[in-house]
């Protein structure tokens, strides 16, 4: 499998932004409520995405796949409530970098076992004794981290 640099940087952005994403999400929930803030955010993230899909071509015809798709491919939607809840409420407590390190890690750990069993129809991709070893040294990375 060959590594896109542009789709590795667009990943590293999105890691950034979901750093700076939860302490804003936690602010907001600190000043309205956690539940609340995860609706508005919702809200607002919904609002922008139809602000980019219209000039970027609704029309073209994808969105007739909708009811193609499986049931399950829309837990995303119940899962975001969840992750932006969870993120509102272990940021405050935990704080950004406590918090984004039990995410990543749990995250990273995830995404192996749904790359190598391919899951929801992505490519398999196999486990392998280097990602042992990449997750044993991001478990230590991950408990030095949230030493105090």
């Amino acid at each position: 499998m060959k590594l896109s640099i542009f789709a590795f940087f667009l990943a590293a952005l999105a890691g950034s932004f979901m750093a700076i994403q939860g302490a804003l999400n936690a602010a907001l929930g600190k000043k309205i409520g956690m539940l609340e803030a995860t609706m508005i955010v919702l809200l607002i993230g919904t609002l922008a995405a139809l602000l980019a899909l219209y000039p970027l071509g609704l029309a073209k015809g994808e969105m007739g796949n909708l009811f193609r798709c499986p049931w399950y491919f829309f837990l995303g939607g119940v899962l975001i409530v969840l992750i932006t809840y969870g993120v509102v409420a272990s940021i405050p407590s935990l704080g950004v970098a406590n918090a984004t390190t039990a995410i990543v890690a749990a995250q990273v750990l995830t995404a192996v076992l749904l790359d190598h069993f391919g899951l929801f129809g992505l490519q398999a991709i196999p486990f392998s004794w280097w990602k042992v070893g990449g997750l044993v040294m991001m478990a230590v990375g991950t408990r030095l981290m949230l030493l105090q």
